[in-house]
Formats: structure tokens, sequence, C-alpha cells
């Protein structure tokens, strides 16, 4: 299936350079130099990721995103020389699902293009009982155009992170994930044994959703392998 990628830069040196990969690889690629071109391109073609320069004319990157997001749900990669730990932050929290600082390396982005539709498109396929974008286990609904969890009468915020975990979680219930498969959908970097950074963002989602984090109902731990959602008919039964 060839997708369609939006770059939205007013360098044109590296429209130009994107382009010549992507294309190379099969892609579509349509091409906006300020961020009012972007969402016309948004709206006009059916794209299926956004690349986004936050410095842009007219519209900055934040802006852009904001609009996106209010609409559609596509992934989205940040592509800025704004690089300082505030900007990722702020890019990651208003709904952006990747940051690559200038400068770069084509082919890494190519690689977070690929691993980004990738992602999309296989979550998409898993999540046939979704209904209107949500998502339902046991008496816990996931809200994937607000990026929120309801459990009965009580509505949870999440990051950006809880809810990419989420995501992966309750799109299969009763899987096995092992922590590589977790770390690479939530961070969508290459995983490196940094097992710390996966039981700090668990233990911490668990505090959000479990009535007892200590002794969990819904995130179970596989020793030795990984973690797993509990299946529905576990929770039916709890």
């Amino acid at each position: 299936m060839s997708h369609t990628i939006l770059i939205a830069d007013d360098e044109p040196e590296i429209i130009d350079l994107l382009r010549l990969f992507l294309e190379a690889e099969g892609y579509t690629v349509l091409a906006a130099s300020d961020g009012r071109e972007a969402l016309d391109c948004i709206r006009g073609s059916s794209v299926d990721l956004a690349v986004v320069d936050i410095m842009m004319p007219r519209l900055d990157g934040y802006q852009v995103i904001k609009h996106i997001r209010e609409q559609y749900k596509l992934p989205i990669i940040i592509l800025s020389a704004k690089n300082e730990e505030a900007d990722k932050v702020i890019g990651l929290g208003i709904g952006a699902d990747d940051f690559i600082s200038k400068p770069f390396s084509s082919l890494e982005v190519l690689a977070r293009i690929q691993a980004q539709l990738r992602r999309s498109y296989e979550f998409n396929d898993r999540n046939d009982e979704a209904v209107d974008g949500m998502t339902s286990v046991g008496d816990m609904t996931l809200d994937h155009h607000a990026c929120m969890l309801y459990k009965p009468g009580k509505p949870i915020p999440l990051s950006s992170t809880e809810y990419k975990l989420l995501a992966l979680f309750m799109g299969a219930p009763g899987r096995i994930f092992t922590k590589k498969q977790i770390f690479e959908q939530a961070w969508s970097e290459h995983y490196i044994a940094d097992d710390n950074t996966i039981m700090v963002q668990i233990s911490r989602l668990r505090d959000k959703i479990e009535d007892q984090p200590r002794n969990p109902v819904y995130i179970k731990t596989v020793r030795g392998l990984g973690y797993r959602f509990a299946k529905r008919d576990e929770l039916y039964e709890a």
C-alpha cells in the first residue's frame, strides 16, 4: 500500500532531500512551506503521516499540530532545530508522536516514518472491536481522540506515553508484550535494555488505573517476558 507523506518545512532544501528519500521508497510526497499551506494539504488530500517543522511562517508547527489533532488521527513527527527538552515536551504533549532534532540523518527520518506508519496501521488492524474511536476492555474505555481513559464515573487524563502504553495493551488483551516491543511502541526508539524507564512508566500507569497498584488487576507482569493486559473474561470474573 502506498502512503502519502506531508513534509511541512520552510526550508526548500529539506523538502527536496526528504522527497528524494521518500519517493525512492515508493511514498507519495506533498510539500508545504508554511503552516496554513500544511493545513490546506491535510484538508484537501488523504495524508497518512505529517512531518512538521516548528518554526514556520503564517502558522507555526505547534498551531498546525493542534489543528490537525482536532479532526485527524494521522501520525505526526516534529522535525525541528528547536531541540530543548521543553520543546520536545510541548510538542509531544499537544499531540505529536515523535520528535527529531535538526540536523538530522535522512535515513533516521525514513526509519521513524516507517515505524510510525507500521504502528499506526498495525494498531488499527488490531482494534476490530474499537467503535467510534473507543476501545473498551472490562470497565475501562480508552478514547483515542481525546487520549483519555474512562472508568465508571471517573475520567483519567493520560500523558502521551501512558496513552501509547494503554493503546498497545488494550488493543490486544491477554497478549504478552516484551520490554523491547513496549519500549519501541511508547518511545519510538530502538530498545537498548532500558528496563528502568519501562518499570517507572508501568508503575505510574498502575497508580492511575488500578484500585490496588501493588496487586494489579489490569496490567500483569509476566516474569522473564514482559507485561500483558488482562483478558476480558478475567476482568468479568474479577
